[in-house]
């Protein structure tokens, strides 16, 4: 992996479209396989399930990515900036699509997925789950697995300890996922550190040192080793949808997959700035978050409701192209708008709250958002 040195200011633009790449390969597992197996859809469309089951490797691919830019946006910076970060990238895209999956839901009044008001009410926090209520869309799950992610890093980052000590601190974090993955299988343990996703987490994180710093032995070999982790604990969602849909992934298919997903993350993080920055790719990457929040129960309810009249095939591009444009719209009148001065209002209000000393922070945050 090519060093960027620490004060490199041009986005890396590969992410963008990976990050893309990575939404769009879940969507369609969602519509393609995993709907109508659920029961959600009244469709199914056989001919590509067994393509589009690997879609579900999308999410690893978000946390690799997510390891990456976490790493990179914690450099420099203070708990506190990281955190409003975090929280204007996150929440109000999550609050308009929530609501939007909300108001979906309610005029829908499908059964299969029900909802009422004090579940939009817990929705609000995030965390649904923990208050005993469905999250508005499954695909929240994932999200929550990325904010405590956060909280890990920001924690680490208070105590002054992720950036001095960040290699010690994946060391020890792998050896613990290894241990409950491979020999403990502790529920509380896996749910608290994260020890089924920490090797994509961690990868990233070492991808964004070796980047950051230049290749040596040390995030090298821990890297390799959070990869052939990776193929242990990706055995545990394949066992889950073998146990719900009597189907997964063969062992092969998974070793061949996963390390697919591996290597095009290695290859967007090295050669990042072959593609040329530009607004259109900032963009497309910008659809996102807001396509991974809208596709699913929304593009059910849309796709049952259009593929009686135009058919499951033309449905499907109709749902597609429509989400599309839901995320765009969210993106580019929500998202990036509210984003800046949402920053610069709470950052001083967070300071007066939680005093720390301001660090200055490197040119080098333009590389990923």
């Amino acid at each position: 992996m090519a060093s960027v040195g620490k004060v490199g200011t041009a986005r890396m633009t590969s992410l963008d479209l990976l990050r893309l790449m990575a939404a769009l390969a879940v969507m369609l597992y969602h519509y393609l396989f995993r709907g109508a197996l659920a029961g959600n859809l009244d469709v199914s469309y056989p001919y590509a399930a067994p393509y589009a089951i690997y879609g579900n490797l999308g999410v690893n691919l978000f946390f690799l990515i997510s390891g990456f830019v976490i790493a990179w946006s914690a450099e420099g910076r203070t708990w506190q900036e990281f955190a409003v970060a975090r929280f204007a990238r996150l929440y109000p895209g999550f609050l308009v699509c929530m609501t939007a999956t909300f108001i979906f839901l309610v005029v829908a009044k499908d059964h299969r997925l029900p909802t009422d008001a004090t579940t939009y009410i817990a929705n609000l926090t995030m965390f649904a789950r923990i208050f005993g209520h469905q999250s508005m869309d499954g695909v929240y799950w994932s999200i929550m697995v990325e904010i405590l992610f956060y909280g890990w890093v920001a924690t680490l980052m208070l105590a002054g300890a992720f950036q001095r000590w960040k290699l010690p601190i994946v060391a020890m974090w792998l050896a613990l996922a290894a241990g409950n993955e491979l020999v403990l299988g502790n529920t509380a343990i896996r749910l608290l550190f994260i020890t089924d996703y920490a090797p994509f987490f961690a990868a990233g994180i070492l991808a964004e040192d070796l980047v950051r710093r230049g290749r040596s032995p040390a995030p090298l070999l821990l890297f390799a080793a959070a990869l052939l982790l990776s193929y242990k604990t990706m055995v545990l969602p394949q066992a889950w949808m073998q146990e719900h849909y009597g189907v997964s992934l063969s062992r092969a298919g998974l070793i061949v997959a996963n390390t697919v997903v591996f290597a095009i993350f290695v290859g967007a993080v090295s050669f990042g700035r072959i593609i040329r920055p530009s607004t259109s790719i900032t963009m497309l990457g910008g659809l996102t978050y807001p396509l991974y929040l809208l596709h699913q129960y929304i593009g059910y309810i849309s796709l049952n409701a259009l593929a009686p009249y135009l058919g499951k095939d033309v449905a499907f591009f109709v749902v597609l192209a429509g989400v599309l444009l839901a995320s765009f719209v969210v993106c580019r009148f929500i998202e990036t708008p509210v984003r800046k001065p949402l920053v610069r209002a709470l950052t001083p209000l967070v300071y007066r709250l939680a005093p720390a000393a301001q660090q200055m922070r490197p040119t080098s945050h333009t590389l990923t958002s």
